[in-house]
């Protein structure tokens, strides 16, 4: 598959941290685990800097669901249930993406959520790109990009995802899931910021305690985003969990929460391994993520909507 080559000056240009409101798509496997639904919550009611145009389904396969398709439908369904907890904030669409992961490089899986991602991305002027965020297997998104190529020029790729380029493997749930989806990502030459998960989304951890203080009693979405969290584990002593999904949204919001720094676009072996090419385009991975006023930024917008 051949895309449209951007110039490093055209790259470099959309990799900046974005400076203003942006318009945005979420792409969520949001059933398969404890953070997806944060991370949607909290770019919800963040109007002031996210204009949310569609939220996508993605696909999942773990011990939440029967294969990537019902981790889907598991997904879109609990879309609804933050959305019903959450009254007035939203009213654009959820779109069902992708049933199966992708077979070959060159294979995308056709869903309505691709098909959407197409028609608003090849809407999007030339000055105000579409951000794609996505917090699952990339399938929705590489997908859109295999669908129409020319999207590249006009969007740009925030994914959770991966390892640091340092580490000794690649290998995380998101990225193994879909790996011909995931190494599309580092291969398209779309301008494309990842938040890795080792080292960087790891840091952002939580605790009963916390979430009982400042989420809990905050409407029915608080008390739905505590339960949740409780219910991941049955021994709340000493624990902490990882909202790892928050990262992509902290950067959006105030990139000074999640410092990053331009590196040449790895390559991503059938191994799940890095190999590194110094004449490939830029891209943009963040280095560490500043927990505190993260979660103060989500605990105050949650208090401000109940």
């Amino acid at each position: 598959m051949t895309f449209p080559p951007l110039s490093d000056a055209q790259r470099i240009a959309r990799l900046a941290p974005p400076s203003g409101r942006v318009r945005m798509v979420l792409d969520t496997d949001t059933y398969n685990e404890i953070d997806d639904q944060f991370a949607l919550v909290w770019a919800l009611l963040s109007p002031e800097k996210l204009a949310m145009e569609a939220i996508y389904a993605a696909p999942f396969h773990n011990a939440r669901s029967n294969g990537p398709g019902d981790g889907m439908e598991r997904s879109y369904d609990e879309i609804y249930r933050l959305l019903d907890r959450l009254p007035g904030v939203y009213s654009r669409p959820v779109l069902r993406g992708s049933t199966e992961f992708m077979q070959a490089a060159d294979r995308p899986v056709a869903s309505e959520a691709a098909a959407d991602l197409v028609e608003r991305a090849m809407a999007a002027p030339d000055d105000d790109p579409l951000y794609v965020v996505a917090i699952g297997a990339p399938t929705n998104v590489s997908s859109a990009l295999l669908l129409e190529p020319r999207i590249v020029e006009r969007i740009v790729l925030v994914w959770l995802g991966g390892h640091p380029t340092f580490w000794p493997t690649a290998r995380e749930f998101n990225l193994r899931q879909d790996l011909h989806a995931s190494r599309l990502l580092f291969d398209c030459g779309a301008p494309f910021v990842m938040l890795p998960c080792a080292t960087v989304a790891s840091h952002l951890l939580a605790t009963v305690p916390e979430l009982e203080a400042y989420v809990a009693g905050r409407g029915a979405i608080g008390d739905f985003l505590v339960e949740t969290f409780k219910g991941y584990s049955d021994d709340h002593f000493g624990w902490s969990k990882e909202i790892w999904d928050l990262a992509p949204i902290a950067w959006l919001l105030n990139s000074d929460w999640a410092p990053s720094v331009l590196e040449h676009s790895p390559i991503l072996t059938d191994q799940m391994t890095w190999s590194s090419d110094r004449s490939r385009h830029l891209m943009r991975i963040a280095t560490a993520v500043r927990r505190n006023p993260i979660f103060a930024d989500l605990f105050r917008k949650l208090a401000a909507f109940a």
